[in-house]
């Protein structure tokens, strides 16, 4: 892109963007040479992480039309990232036309992009809104005119919480985002894993995630699983993204870095 024509207004394209950054590791072409430079910097300190991230796309699309399969037909995604193939709302308006899908982010692009691609569908929505006051988005009049908190929905914070330093404030938010599901409603969460990753790497690796002015926090398999507290599992449970439900025949090393992603279901009767 260029950053004299695309860039909107009181957007700096000399400071990196997560969301931008994802988008250059899924191949798109919606990023600045900022960003395209920071991720060329974790490419090297993690060499893995362009193939990460495009599992951690595929594991969200298999985890809505899972969903959607069982009933679910409300999403709500949580820091959703530039649009690309296979987008939430694809996936479920396939298995449902009459699925309604809610998108939040706070970085400008990822918003200017999915407004336009989405303004002619009533069925989805898309809100500014930081992950960080997840009542804020929740009570947003548009969201709530949009969603019957009533029925079953999804939350999807997939790949986003561990630019949450602070693990009080991290889990705090999912505790509130897991008190609005309904029974039958279902959370879909990936994160970052440090498996085996050296202090060295994580080190650098968090140097360069500073430069988009955020924070890189991965987190242990406990930590992670923690998130999905009074929640029944889907089978296999807490694994790699690209074990859960694949297309293929996935060998799952419980110590290899990467993200490590689950579905958790609300119990028939509330959360445990």
């Amino acid at each position: 892109m260029s950053e004299q024509e695309q860039a909107p207004p009181g957007i700096d394209p000399t400071t990196p963007s997560v969301a931008r950054m994802y988008d250059y590791f899924l191949g798109g072409k919606d990023n600045f040479a900022a960003d395209r430079e920071a991720a060329e910097k974790i490419m090297k300190v993690v060499p893995d992480v362009r193939h990460t991230a495009r599992e951690n796309r595929a594991f969200l699309g298999r985890a809505v039309r899972f969903l959607a399969e069982m009933g679910i037909h409300q999403f709500i995604d949580i820091g959703t990232g530039l649009p690309t193939s296979q987008n939430v709302h694809q996936v479920a308006l396939a298995e449902s036309p009459g699925a309604r899908v809610v998108y939040v982010d706070n970085d400008p692009i990822v918003l200017v992009h999915a407004r336009a691609l989405l303004a002619d569908d009533p069925r989805t929505l898309v809100i500014e809104g930081d992950l960080r006051d997840p009542k804020a988005i929740i009570d947003n009049p548009a969201v709530q005119a949009h969603i019957d908190f009533g029925r079953p929905l999804a939350i999807i914070v997939c790949a986003i919480l561990h630019f949450i330093d602070d693990d009080d404030e991290a889990a705090g938010i999912v505790a509130h985002l897991r008190s609005l599901l309904p029974p039958g409603g279902a959370l879909v969460l990936s994160h970052g894993f440090k498996g085996e990753l050296s202090e060295e790497t994580l080190a650098r690796a968090k140097e360069i995630y500073a430069l988009t002015k955020g924070a890189l926090k991965v987190r242990g398999r406990e930590e992670i699983g923690a998130y999905f507290s009074g929640l029944d599992l889907v089978e296999p449970g807490l694994v790699h993204v690209d074990s859960w439900h694949p297309t293929w025949a996935a060998e799952e090393d419980p110590t290899a870095p990467g993200v490590l992603g689950a579905v958790g279901l609300v119990p028939p009767d509330g959360p445990a």
